[in-house]
């Protein structure tokens, strides 16, 4: 996993053995995301100019909202982000996410996740600074285990 530590564009990389597809499903079905990504579903018809909801599994609170800019499965999934589970971060204008996946050999999907426009959103920029590694092992796990990274 690579990360790029520059607050303003964050850059996250891993490689899964999955196809694009599986990886691509990993990221945007909630059967997946509950599994890895804090426990939070993603809404979204993933067409664009349609909201972006990251919402807690049990139904409750929406976490993250945003819209979506591109969408062009199994390679890209581009998205505004705006944290919503801290006061400080929801006044904080939305950020920019960018899911890319290219198939390498063997079976091997990369997938890198660029969150940036984080000038102005210093609190988002400190939240998910942590948050994309945990996120994408927790993926790779789950896709290349069947289980989730913890249980």
């Amino acid at each position: 996993m690579t990360t790029m530590t520059e607050q303003a564009t964050q850059v996250y990389s891993v490689f899964i053995r999955a196809t694009p597809e599986q990886v691509w499903d990993g990221i945007t079905k909630p059967e997946f995301t509950t599994r890895y990504f804090y426990g939070t579903k993603i809404d979204s018809t993933f067409e664009p100019a349609t909201p972006y909801l990251s919402v807690a599994a049990d139904g409750g609170e929406t976490l993250v909202d945003g819209e979506i800019i591109e969408s062009d499965p199994p390679r890209i999934l581009r998205h505004t982000w705006r944290s919503l589970f801290d006061g400080e971060t929801a006044a904080e204008p939305p950020s920019r996410v960018t899911w890319e996946i290219e198939p390498q050999e063997s079976g091997v999907t990369k997938l890198t996740v660029t969150h940036d426009q984080l000038e102005a959103s210093p609190k988002t920029a400190a939240g998910v600074a942590g948050g994309w590694s945990y996120v994408l092992s927790g993926l790779k796990t789950l896709l290349e285990t069947g289980e989730p990274l913890q249980g």
